[in-house]
């Protein structure tokens, strides 16, 4: 066989999606490719920028409150996304809330927030309120049916369904309001 004949043989096999080999007669077809789940959407992002507090390295983020004033929420950069009401003390005021979580130091605490973080479930949490509220001056509210994309984290707010915010990182994410909460992201329609 000249080497031009075993050059198109070469490519003839790299161009063949179906794998055979010596071991048995049965041709193999690739693996089908991975269906793409459904992608929140861009189409009504805010710009971040316009929700971006920096005041050192723990205090920085972007903060919004709901349009109603009664939720405020941050997204912390690649670290966590997390809501309390805006009076930011005591039970978060969500129906089905348990009435106690454990902390960070294995205390049994009263849960006044919703938190998902980079890795992991979304959750109620014990935050202190310092950390969810704007370090200076008032955080702006996200309109209605608006996103805030921003450092791994995307949030809206929907009339009809409340606040909802989620890891772009592992799709885990929270839609809350006063009557309930679900564990999952609600993409604005």
């Amino acid at each position: 066989m000249t080497t031009v004949g075993v050059a198109v043989l070469a490519l003839t096999a790299c161009s063949n999606p179906i794998v055979t080999t010596d071991e048995t007669t049965q041709q193999t077809a690739p693996n089908a490719a991975a269906t793409a789940s459904t992608r929140p959407s861009n189409d009504k992002l805010v710009n971040a920028f316009d929700y971006y507090t920096r005041t050192d390295d723990v205090r920085s983020g972007y903060y919004f409150t709901s349009p109603s004033g009664n939720w405020r929420c941050v997204i912390v950069p690649r670290t966590w996304v997390g809501c309390q009401s805006s009076t930011g003390t005591g039970r978060i005021g969500v129906a089905g809330a348990p009435q106690t979580v454990t902390d960070e130091t294995g205390q049994n605490v009263v849960p006044n927030s919703i938190v998902v973080r980079t890795m992991g479930d979304a959750q109620f949490a014990a935050v202190p309120a310092e950390q969810v509220k704007q370090p200076s001056g008032t955080a702006k509210a996200l309109p209605f049916n608006k996103i805030l994309a921003a450092a791994g984290f995307r949030c809206n707010v929907q009339q009809e369904v409340g606040v909802s915010c989620v890891s772009d990182q592992t799709g885990n994410g929270f839609t809350f309001s006063n009557t309930g909460v679900s564990w999952q992201y609600t993409d604005v329609r």
